[in-house]
């Protein structure tokens, strides 16, 4: 084996370490392995920045811009209602038509956008309901991501995929080529959460209030200002209570009226009520040096906190945020929003010490206290989904048709080959602008660029694959364990092992990753076979798309781990069942949509 080849098998197991540790953003590894390759010569200059203008990183560029446009009409929060009815009905009808629903926007439009809107709906039902969140949302990732599998523009995967092999010589992968099987899939996927996961799901999430789903209830209480305090006459902010003892004073209650408006300057009187957020040996220390009377030993509950206008909510950090990377204190979370965050929640943990420089990242939930008028105008910024639902008006919105029609024609236009598919993804963008459905700074502002730039720089690691012959080295090896089996079997032995080691692979890391790094490996394979590459191409791009088994190796998943209160092993058991049922009905049902 070539030092080439052995160093681009070393640099596949440290970029695997750094995605699952996440030590740093995935845009700013994704340029630091293309200069890796390009400054140890894997790659020249021209393929280095191949990525960058690669047709299928552009069109999915763009297809952020359609998906948003799509999303703002509001046809899916119109769609919302119907729900409701048939929920109230007949349970599993409206749970079934809600998950094809998604699984069918999926195939329109950016899956992770569908998943943003369509949780506060999954747990509107859950409460309507009276079951919990957790027995939805993991069904809601899923049927997202089957959802992806029916068109080539459903997930960034199939047209990467598609790319990787126009690049080879190959035919491009058509429109619609994945449907038959993504019917399948879908069918097969929404039999099981209908059937299989609310047997397997635990009923997690559904606590009684807020408080106890965040465990605030030992950091949370309530001081009145003793006639001795050194408190009188002064501010929050002049004795640095936050600075001085870590306590955070979320609202005073003077004469029965709850002040929350800019508490840190308001002058303190003998007799104040200080509702306050902090730890233990932090308020024995407030308690002690500020002569202040703690009113019980019972903590304070969801019902103290929202006396007044004041509410409890609970939002998460979206796919569009601004706040990602950033922390409370950066953003001044606190004036800019009129809310105090009470608590952080990340896959699984509950941060409630020192939040305030916490770095916050896409899925966190925010536990965040506020007035109720802020609620309506946060919910329609994109920086966070609200989640608590009791209060939210579900009233229909009027439609603007040209963006609900726009990807169904770019779709007929691509299909047809009247044009190609990145030319109609532009017109289609073109029209939105210039009739003013989506402005130039939305358009900007809905592409994911970290996603955007990870591909496009990692598009150069395929390529060094090739050419070091690290891909060809996989393929043999692969085809060595598929030539165990019979002859006539061989084919179909190496497809089965190439979905399934995706699938695998998918779990771990990104799924775009997974597609860049196994497409070379598969077309290799199947060369050294003499056989039709395609059906192996297709196993790719199915298996890609099927990380059910971890939060980590789809969005989706990561996005419903918190308000889901889910621990890493419900996806475990409740994704490697269906895994298997893909991996096989790939298996058996690839070779026969695509003969070798």
């Amino acid at each position: 084996m070539s030092i080439a080849v052995l160093g681009i098998f070393g640099l596949m197991i440290l970029l695997l370490v750094l995605l699952v540790l996440e030590i740093v953003p995935i845009d700013v590894l994704g340029i630091g392995l293309l200069l890796v390759l390009w400054f140890t010569g894997y790659v020249d200059g021209p393929q280095a920045v191949a990525g960058f203008s690669n047709k299928a990183v552009l069109t999915v560029a763009v297809m952020f811009v359609l998906s948003h446009a799509l999303v703002k009409t509001g046809i899916l929060e119109n769609l919302a209602q119907y729900f409701f009815v048939l929920e109230r009905k007949k349970r599993w009808l409206g749970t079934g038509l809600f998950l094809i629903t998604i699984s069918l926007f999926s195939g329109f439009i950016n899956n992770v956008a569908a998943v943003a809107i369509f949780i506060p709906v999954a747990m509107h039902l859950a409460s309507k309901s009276r079951v919990s969140p957790s027995k939805l949302l993991i069904p809601l990732s899923y049927a997202a991501m089957y959802g992806g599998t029916i068109t080539l523009i459903g997930t960034s995967t199939n047209l990467l995929v598609s790319s990787v092999g126009e690049s080879h010589g190959l035919e491009p992968l058509g429109m619609f080529e994945f449907l038959p099987l993504g019917l399948v899939f879908l069918v097969a996927g929404t039999i099981y959460s209908l059937v299989v996961l609310p047997r397997i799901l635990p009923s997690r999430a559904p606590v009684s209030t807020l408080v106890g789903k965040y465990h605030m209830a030992p950091y949370l209480t309530e001081f009145r200002i003793d006639l001795e305090s050194p408190l009188i006459g002064s501010t929050c902010r002049q004795k640095q209570v936050n600075e001085r003892y870590e306590i955070t004073v979320l609202a005073v209650i003077r004469d029965g009226k709850q002040i929350t408006a800019d508490v840190g300057n308001l002058e303190l009187c003998a007799g104040d009520i200080l509702l306050t957020k902090g730890a233990l040996e932090n308020f024995l220390k407030f308690h002690q040096k500020e002569k202040v009377l703690a009113l019980s030993d019972v903590k304070l509950s969801e019902q103290d906190l929202q006396a007044g206008d004041n509410v409890l909510v609970e939002g998460l950090v979206g796919p569009e945020s601004t706040l990602a990377g950033k922390s409370l204190s950066d953003i001044d979370f606190r004036r800019k929003y009129r809310a105090f965050v009470l608590a952080i929640g990340r896959r699984g943990i509950t941060i409630k010490k020192k939040i305030a420089h916490i770095r916050l990242q896409f899925a966190d939930t925010l536990l965040m206290l506020m007035p109720a008028e802020r609620i309506s105008e946060i919910r329609g910024g994109p920086d966070l989904i609200i989640l608590q639902h009791h209060e939210i008006n579900m009233r229909k919105k009027a439609i603007r048709w040209l963006a609900v029609f726009v990807i169904p024609i770019i779709m007929v236009l691509a299909a047809t080959g009247v044009m190609d598919i990145l030319a109609a993804a532009l017109l289609g963008a073109f029209l939105l602008l210039a009739t003013q459905h989506i402005s130039t700074r939305e358009a900007y502002g809905s592409i994911n660029w970290p996603v955007i730039v990870f591909i496009a720089a990692f598009i150069p690691f395929g390529t060094a694959m090739e050419s070091s012959g690290a891909a060809q080295i996989i393929g043999n090896s692969v085809t060595s364990l598929a030539k165990l089996f019979p002859e006539s079997l061989i084919p179909y032995a190496m497809l089965s092992l190439l979905y399934l080691i995706t699938s695998l692979v998918t779990a771990v890391i990104s799924n775009n990753v997974a597609a860049i790094v196994l497409t070379p490996v598969a077309i290799a394979a199947a060369s050294s076979l003499g056989v039709d590459s395609r059906p192996m191409i297709f196993a790719i791009c199915y298996a890609a798309s099927a990380s059910f088994m971890t939060p980590i190796g789809y969005q989706t998943n990561l996005m419903v781990y918190g308000p889901g209160k889910y621990r890493f092993m419900d996806y475990i058991k409740a994704g490697a069942p269906l895994t298997l049922i893909f991996w096989l009905i790939a298996s058996v049902l690839i070779p026969f949509f695509w003969p070798f």
